[in-house]
């Protein structure tokens, strides 16, 4: 089985949102929400209104960790948000199953996932794409290891950087450049 990648190219990432946008607002959200946050899937999907709403700051307990988080929401995303929830009540999972007014399960977010990834040409992908997605652009443009590692609540750098494949980037263009 492939390992779960980010999405690198920006490119991708806007055909990404685009298919989504046309399948789903709710699939859309969930995906730029992903992006914009590096939550796991499972707390993104446990996320309701009032957890969101005028807020500055998501503050979960980690599903995985048992941890507490407090996360930043950036201007971009809380636009997003306001437009999304605008005609919510403050009790509505941010995710909704169609079918129920519980949250969607994480096999139906790897569903709607994978559909719009196979449709954009996206390969290696899995929930886990858009918390890296996150931390592998977040590096990109920063180049802060240390922040990065202590938003995902990572034990060393070197985890942080295999997670997000920066590792094999680095191996791969050393492979590359790399002749006898």
């Amino acid at each position: 089985m492939n390992e779960v990648q980010p999405i690198r190219d920006p490119e991708m990432i806007e055909k990404m949102k685009s298919i989504l946008l046309k399948q789903s607002y709710r699939d859309w959200f969930m995906f730029v929400m992903g992006i914009n946050t590096g939550l796991r899937i499972s707390d993104l999907l446990s996320l309701k209104v009032e957890d969101v709403k005028n807020k500055t700051h998501i503050t979960i307990q980690e599903q995985k960790t048992g941890k507490m988080k407090r996360f930043r929401i950036n201007n971009d995303l809380n636009d997003h948000i306001s437009e999304y929830i605008a005609n919510m009540s403050d009790q509505d999972y941010l995710f909704k199953s169609k079918r129920s007014n519980q949250p969607i399960k994480r096999v139906q977010a790897y569903k709607i996932l994978n559909e719009a990834a196979q449709k954009a040409g996206v390969s290696e992908i899995g929930t886990h794409t858009l918390r890296k997605t996150f931390g592998y652009h977040f590096y990109k443009r920063t180049k802060d290891v240390a922040l990065l590692q202590d938003i995902f609540n990572h034990s060393a750098p070197s985890i942080t950087l295999r997670y997000i494949g920066i590792n094999q980037e680095v191996i791969d263009r050393a492979i590359d450049e790399f002749s006898l």
